[in-house]
């Protein structure tokens, strides 16, 4: 390719980390790239809870108008903030290899200490899944709602918000914060949202078929893949949009792949959790076997509850 690969994203710290990132890969293959910064429905408001906007396309929305005008050959996005359905005419065509995919608690104090329901608590996040996972297993923590990029979250931490935060572990690493990690939470507790620690390649389905090629062998891991797309294939059952608090979590152990996950209500009281395992090339079959024993569970009925309330 003659011309450099225009790489969208938003213009936060972590997003151009990602987009660096990103270019280091196609770099790596002789690739070059250019980095085009814009500006999302997520970005711009602030002050609304992400399941008030509206969970689909929050952070995506502006790029793929972008990647519809032809202005950038891909955008690159935090793979958790992808919906489960892509509007027609876009497609993921890449996953970087993954991240701790952990939650953890970020603080400057020192003694946090969140089993101890003597100590009062306040941890700050935007997460509805991180706030019911807290109601079910830790309901003496308080929470309050903290949006913006991660200096802004860390900024009113700082300011008396809160006592700590509540976040990726992949974020924090890779803005520099780890002196700042108090504890890394348990992946049975909390079990990560789907695509948690990975970086996901978007395109327009009209890109050049050599190009796209190009990028998918600079950019895809394959394992990741398998991972993902075990995990995408349940959400996508589900309908889960990034305000829906439901979880999911492949690994690999040995050749085979675990996917487990789930769905917890607003308010915490009712945790649905079930596994299923198979070999990667049925990555997609596991996702849908896993959905449908979380439905037939109860899951769909607190699926209705959620999205009714999400909606008042």
């Amino acid at each position: 390719m003659d011309k450099p690969i225009r790489i969208g994203t938003r213009g936060s710290k972590l997003a151009l980390w990602q987009a660096y990132h990103v270019a280091d890969l196609l770099n790596a293959q002789g690739l070059a790239s250019e980095i085009v910064i814009i500006e999302t429905k997520g970005d711009k408001i602030l002050d609304v809870s992400i399941a008030k906007i509206g969970s689909k396309g929050v952070f995506t929305e502006e790029l793929e108008d972008q990647l519809t005008s032809g202005a950038i050959d891909i955008a690159v996005h935090s793979a958790k903030d992808m919906q489960s359905r892509l509007p027609a005419g876009f497609e993921i065509i890449a996953f970087t290899e993954r991240e701790v995919e952990n939650d953890i608690i970020l603080s400057h104090n020192t003694d946090i200490d969140y089993q101890n329901p003597e100590k009062p608590l306040v941890l700050g996040t935007s997460s509805t899944r991180r706030v019911a996972t807290l109601k079910h297993f830790y309901p003496h923590i308080k929470t309050v709602e903290v949006r913006g990029n991660l200096q802004t979250r860390i900024a009113k931490m700082e300011s008396g918000l809160c006592d700590a935060l509540l976040l990726a572990f992949a974020g924090a690493h890779r803005m520099g914060y780890d002196n700042l990690i108090k504890h890394k939470l348990s992946l049975d507790e909390f079990t990560p949202a789907v695509g948690q620690g990975s970086v996901a390649i978007e395109t327009s389905v009209n890109i050049d078929p050599t190009v796209k090629t190009q990028i998918i062998s600079a950019c895809h891991h394959q394992a990741t893949g398998y991972r993902l797309l075990a995990e995408r294939s349940y959400l996508r059952v589900l309908e889960g949009g990034c305000s829906i608090p439901v979880f999911a979590l492949a690994e690999f152990e040995g050749n085979s792949l675990h996917l487990k996950g789930g769905i917890v209500s607003l308010d915490g009281k009712n945790r649905i959790l079930h596994k299923v395992s198979g070999s990667p090339d049925q990555s997609e079959e596991l996702g849908k076997q896993l959905a449908d024993k979380v439905l037939n569970d109860g899951g769909f009925e607190l699926l209705k509850e959620i999205k009714t309330a999400l909606k008042k």
